[in-house]
């Protein structure tokens, strides 16, 4: 059975499972994958161990991570391990771990080792380091994707359920999309950078990957919030129509089973109760083309410049041509295109406004290794069509798998919304992974049940379930947003209820809890009031609607909405739809 974050958490902390078994498992597993180009370095497994009697001696309740293992992209500091960033000669030993690493031990977590990168974190394909290329986990010929490489392919394998990685113009993203894994990137400055080895400093994010939604969200909401000593970290929330491309700009290269895929996940996402829009992607394509033409190169030679100055034979020679570019650069092609991203940026504003999340293609089409070993650029940027746009633009991402075909080709989505949407999307973007049916990264076992990431809620707030018009996006929204309440997810009830279409104006669902397991579970959204505006919108609930306990899924219990049996009796039963979103679509 695979191991998800989730599965570990619920076995470690109900003594189900051993945490110093799982540790021996991770270490068995990383030896019989028979790929050293995985990981750059690896702990002793007995200092792991030692770790593991620590956290005896700790609460479990208190560790969201409780025994954990982890791999980190080698470009962000473990104390005691090398930082190479895949350049021997760049190599450091840090005496402190990245602020990231030191939130993820403090929940719990055991780091395993350093996972292989493309070098200084510059590329898409896994195929730029002298560490050697790890293996695409499902296709051979296929490149794993850069420059989180090993991060992706770890977690792909199972060796490990969770991986940090960096993105900053897609390598969160591209390595997800090619191992069937999800890879979250976080809205800019949500994870501090503190002790992460720059690329783009100013648009640098520590990602994850993970088998599931759930399990990238757990890590993200521990490593979330300012650092100090970060200044471009930010307090940010953790948080319905959604965008897509117009026929003009879903880039494939021909690739028939990449728009296959993207019109399965539109398919799912009608299912979801989604209003689709096409929109013309291309503000977001002159956006990105700033990022390899523009002075954000030179950001990149700030950051390692002088040392491929001292050590120019220690760098792979496509990287130092990248990185080497921005010594041309001057100040005004800085602030011109500095002006024009604003200009970009404003448009970008305006292309959100009214929706909630822009869907697209991962990446065109995958890559073959022989491509790459012929033109190491043009394939290489192929893969950052949809991303490079990304965090310039200051957006929220979320890569999920959609569809594997019968020559193991992963093919994916990408999610985008504004920053500090962050839980939103991990919210949709599980709903549409638990629907794909798809197996768990190379692992050939089904995805768990899905359980929607809520964000977490303050002392003095009381969250709400609302299943009808006040959904996002539906007429009567107004009256949370109004009253200043926060969207913290979406979620599903237990198969105890049944969902009614009243004879009310405007059209108003009933839900109706029956016996234990003899009706269907119905799509909620999950909302958090402080205590004086719950008490202000429940005293406008209207009869036959009542607030009461529903049951989730996830085994949460929240206040909600409810009608009684009497209203029900000549409404139409729309259980069926699983949702009022669904239903409403439908007509």
């Amino acid at each position: 059975m695979a191991e998800t974050v989730a599965s570990l958490l619920s076995g470690h902390r109900s003594g189900q499972i051993s945490i110093a078994d799982t540790v021996s498992r991770t270490f068995r597993r990383l030896r019989d994958a028979n790929d050293p180009a995985i990981f750059i370095s690896v702990r002793e497994e007995a200092a792991v161990q030692e770790e593991v009697r620590a956290l005896s001696a700790r609460d479990p309740a208190t560790l969201p991570l409780y025994g954990i293992p982890v791999a980190v992209k080698d470009n962000i500091d473990v104390a005691g391990l090398p930082t190479t960033a895949a350049c021997p000669a760049f190599a450091y030993t840090p005496a402190a771990d990245a602020e990231a690493i030191a939130r993820l031990r403090r929940a719990g977590a055991l780091i395993i080792g350093k996972t292989n990168l493309d070098q200084f974190a510059t590329g898409l394909v896994g195929m730029r380091s002298p560490y050697g290329m790890p293996r695409n986990s499902l296709r051979a010929d296929l490149v794993s994707g850069g420059s989180s490489s090993g991060s992706a392919v770890a977690v792909a394998r199972g060796i490990v359920p969770l991986a940090l990685g960096t993105d900053t113009a897609g390598s969160g993203r591209v390595p997800a999309g090619l191992n069937n894994i999800v890879g979250l990137k976080p809205s800019l400055g949500l994870i501090p950078t503190t002790g992460v080895v720059p690329a783009c400093r100013s648009l640098d994010c520590v990602s994850v990957f993970a088998l599931t939604t759930e399990d990238a969200f757990a890590a993200l909401s521990v490593m979330a919030g300012p650092d100090e000593n970060d200044p471009f970290s930010r307090a940010l929330p953790l948080g319905q129509p959604a965008m897509l491309p117009r026929p003009a700009d879903r880039i494939h290269f021909g690739d028939k089973q990449a728009e296959a895929s993207f019109r399965a996940a539109e398919e799912i996402a009608r299912r979801l109760g989604a209003t689709l829009v096409e929109i013309d992607l291309t503000p977001l394509f002159d956006t990105a083309r700033l990022l390899y033409e523009g002075p954000w190169v030179a950001e990149r030679t700030a950051a390692v410049g002088e040392f491929i100055a001292r050590h120019p034979d220690a760098v792979h020679p496509v990287t130092k041509a990248i990185i080497t570019q921005g010594v041309d650069k001057s100040a005004v092609d800085t602030f011109r295109a500095l002006y024009k991203l604003m200009a970009f940026g404003k448009i970008a504003t305006n292309l959100f406004a009214g929706f909630d999340a822009l869907m697209v293609p991962t990446f065109p089409r995958p890559c073959t290794i022989a491509e790459l070993e012929a033109d190491p650029i043009e394939p290489n940027s192929g893969l950052g069509t949809y991303t490079n746009f990304v965090n310039l633009l200051d957006l929220a991402g979320l890569a999920v798998p959609v569809a594997l075909t019968e020559d193991r080709t992963a093919y994916g989505v990408t999610l985008l919304a504004p920053c500090g949407r962050d839980a939103f999307l991990a919210g949709l973007g599980g709903a549409i992974h638990a629907r794909t049916g798809l197996s768990l990264g190379a692992l050939d076992e089904p995805l768990p049940a899905w359980t929607a990431p809520v964000g977490s809620i303050d002392k003095d707030e009381i969250a709400i379930a609302v299943i009808g018009a006040h959904l996002s996006g539906m007429p009567l929204n107004h009256e949370l947003t109004t009253l200043d309440a926060r969207f913290l997810g979406a979620a599903e009830t237990t198969a105890d209820y049944r969902l009614f279409a009243l004879s009310t104006e405007p059209p108003k669902p009933g839900l109706l809890r029956v016996a234990s397991g003899s009706g269907t579970s119905i799509a909620v959204e999950i909302w958090a009031l402080s205590a004086e505006a719950f008490g202000r919108f429940v005293a406008g609930v209207p009869s036959p609607l009542s607030i009461g306990t529903l049951k989730l899924e996830d085994g949460r219990s929240v206040k909600g909405f409810l009608v009684e049996a009497e209203a029900v009796r000549e409404a139409r039963d729309i259980s069926t739809f699983g949702g009022w979103r669904a239903y409403v679509a439908s007509r």
